[in-house]
């Protein structure tokens, strides 16, 4: 059985996002979606276990589990057997830093390949930051979240 992981801040999780877990699904027969917890970036505006909620609202796909990993992404692949990482790509500079994270991946974990999925054109231009973003100046938010989480991050920017 192939395992792959996706791992990210999710924070919140997109449309973007969920273009490319549900594209991962398809590709391995087990994909755990991880919210990694980064170091270098504090906070965030959800905590990693209501990023984990959130997803589960926005994704029900039989073959995708999340969960949370506070330490390298490789040793999280080979403690959950995982042999593939899942990384969506945006840009020309997204793949720079990728292949880099990959290589390094590699060293530490020599029986784990990343994957890289382009990000569908519609998405392109999407991150969480943007998303934020529009949202603390009111922007419509429909072609970017799903919607079952729109007011959840209304919400939360507004107590924010």
């Amino acid at each position: 059985m192939k395992t792959a992981i996706y791992p990210g801040s999710f924070d919140p999780v997109t449309l973007g996002h969920i273009n490319i877990i549900k594209r991962a699904a398809l590709a391995f027969d087990k994909v755990i979606v991880c919210v990694m917890v980064n170091s270098e970036k504090h906070g965030g505006l959800f905590p990693p276990e209501e990023r984990i909620d959130l997803m589960r609202r926005s994704i029900q796909v039989d073959n995708v589990e999340f969960d949370v990993n506070y330490g390298l992404v490789a040793d999280y692949a080979k403690k959950k057997g995982a042999q593939v990482l899942v990384k969506g790509l945006r840009a020309v500079s997204d793949f720079e830093q990728e292949v880099q994270m990959a290589m390094i991946n590699g060293k530490i974990n020599p029986d784990l390949d990343t994957v890289f999925f382009p990000s569908s054109e519609k998405y392109t231009y999407l991150s969480s930051s943007v998303v934020k973003e529009l949202a603390r100046y009111g922007a419509d938010l429909d072609e970017f979240l799903p919607r079952e989480i729109i007011d959840d991050v209304k919400k939360k920017l507004e107590n924010h």
